[in-house]
């Protein structure tokens, strides 16, 4: 028995609008055909699709939430356009309505910042509701960026008195000791994505006014033995290169009026071989308690160049293969 198939006519306001749609030199439109099998077609104040009836009611629920962002001033990326088709496929994209509503902060140019994936937002209120929260997963889903993000937006809003940011510093094959220069110089390598992060939300002046008032601290994760950090917003990144004694260390320098974020991705773990990761040890023996909160990435969450995604997958795939 053969599919039913279906035409449908989508009315746009203006040409503009199918440019919004269809990108530059229509690359959107390409990617949209290579993974749905109908006919797209489009005139000046109209997209006609026709095809079998279970596709072209995808390629409608698509171009629907497509339209209603291009529509509140919303400027889609390819990724935005990626993540809505592999939504679409399960007529989830009228999800992606309110997240882009989700405005979070604006960096300092003025550009807002929201979470791109479901992941992302679930992330973000997870943060909002917990004071300590593990965000795990592959490079590129914005578990850094975000808890930065939420670090400054909270510091700005009075809700803490300062950030701290750390993380530990092992790297593939470095030993701190042999890189040139004073502590601070030796130290700043390992902590660079920290910096970036502060620099795109601050901008370069406002992070080297906090940083010289105590407003914002960026040290080691050795550095934090002995304290107790109460008022605080404290992130560890790389968290999948601390051992579990350090760990629980890290933990338990929660004061009262405190926020901690530790973030990692367990499969980029640079320990010594035979020595275990504090990350992955955190995962078992804390995720009965329930004010504790955990969210795991995959890699429909990776907001880097399409590529990143397709590199993770291609690695996710070996790995499983060597198993």
């Amino acid at each position: 028995m053969t599919e039913q198939t279906r035409s449908i006519k989508i009315p746009l306001h203006n040409a503009g609008e199918g440019l919004a749609l269809f990108g530059p030199q229509d690359t959107y439109l390409k990617l949209i055909e290579r993974q749905f099998e109908a006919r797209i077609d489009s005139r000046e104040e109209e997209i006609a699709v026709h095809g079998p009836q279970q596709e072209t009611d995808r390629l409608e629920h698509l171009f629907d939430v497509l339209l209603q962002l291009v529509r509140n001033g919303y400027n889609l990326t390819e990724r935005d356009v990626q993540y809505a088709l592999d939504l679409a496929k399960e007529f989830r994209a009228d999800q992606l309505l309110d997240l882009f509503k989700g405005e979070i902060a604006v960096t300092f140019r003025g550009k807002p910042i929201r979470p791109k994936t479901i992941g992302q937002k679930h992330y973000v209120t997870t943060i909002k509701k917990k004071d300590i929260v593990f965000g795990i997963g592959p490079a590129g889903t914005g578990k850094t960026y975000l808890a930065v993000v939420l670090a400054v937006t909270a510091l700005k809003e009075g809700l803490v008195k300062r950030i701290v940011l750390s993380r530990p510093a092992v790297e593939a094959g470095e030993s701190l000791g042999f890189l040139p220069g004073d502590l601070q110089e030796k130290v700043d390598p390992y902590l660079r994505p920290l910096y970036d992060a502060l620099y795109d939300i601050m901008g370069t002046d406002q992070v080297a006014k906090a940083l010289e008032r105590g407003l914002i601290e960026i040290a080691p994760l050795a550095y934090m033995r002995g304290r107790t950090l109460d008022d605080s917003f404290i992130i560890l990144d790389e968290a999948q290169n601390t051992t579990p004694e350090q760990m629980k260390m890290i933990l338990t320098r929660l004061g009262f009026g405190s926020k901690m974020v530790i973030t990692g991705d367990v499969t980029q773990i640079d320990l010594p071989r035979g020595k275990k990761s504090g990350l992955v040890e955190a995962r078992l023996v804390l995720n009965e308690i329930s004010d504790i909160g955990f969210v795991t990435f995959a890699q429909e969450d990776v907001v880097r160049h399409s590529l990143v995604q397709k590199i993770i997958v291609a690695y996710e795939k070996a790995a499983e293969s060597i198993e």
